[in-house]
């Protein structure tokens, strides 16, 4: 994990104002990362209702609990930790998706996935970010992945938490943590190359 001496917390001033008592530096961390929050809690639950839920148990989580954050990790991970698992225990209160397990399993040991197609994008990733076309097919793509690589995709890639800190959340080894980000990764790009790929470049791989 990073060491936070090195990369200051810009967090830190209100968490430390806040631990005294001051209500209006714990209502500007709530302005903050509600949004955030929600949104997170939104694309693991993929309802607004528990998503609502899930935000408002991780706020209150960081009222009740702020005397527990230690200063080794940011205050960003550390609140995005808490609302991850908030969003999971009411996935798994409803046993959603129960045929796919967010336990570790044989992730480490099963072949990688061989892309159907190799191919060149038309255009550079920092020119596809800004489009906002672009933007729909990755969030599209996204959805079509399994739970348990959607998940560690979300925490990793989209809110950027550590690989540490994507395990603690899902309650799996670091390693396998690192499996299922590459497989996510892979996935989606094989999603993505069909769209954004030049096709007059493009390599097709023959499955035996």
């Amino acid at each position: 994990m990073a060491d936070v001496q090195n990369h200051p917390d810009p967090d830190l001033p209100l968490v430390q104002q806040a631990l005294t008592g001051d209500y209006a530096a714990f209502e500007q961390l709530v302005n903050r990362y509600e949004k955030r929050i929600y949104a997170l809690a939104l694309r693991i639950t993929r309802n607004d209702a528990d998503a609502q839920d899930a935000a408002q148990s991780t706020l209150l989580a960081m009222v009740e609990k702020l005397d527990f954050f230690s200063q080794t990790s940011t205050f960003a991970s550390w609140i995005l930790r808490i609302a991850t698992n908030e969003a999971l225990v009411i996935l798994r209160k409803k046993k959603v998706r129960r045929t796919q397990s967010l336990d570790a399993s044989n992730d480490d040991s099963a072949p990688l996935p061989h892309p159907s197609m190799i191919a060149p994008w038309q255009h550079n990733p920092e020119e596809l970010a800004s489009n906002n076309e672009v933007r729909q097919l990755i969030d599209a793509a996204l959805e079509e992945l399994d739970e348990k690589y959607r998940l560690v995709f979300l925490l990793r890639d989209v809110q950027g938490l550590s690989t540490e800190e994507a395990a603690d959340a899902l309650g799996l080894s670091t390693s396998n943590v690192k499996v299922r980000l590459l497989r996510a990764r892979l996935m989606l790009r094989e999603k993505l190359t069909a769209a954004l790929a030049d096709p007059a470049k493009a390599m097709k791989h023959e499955h035996p």
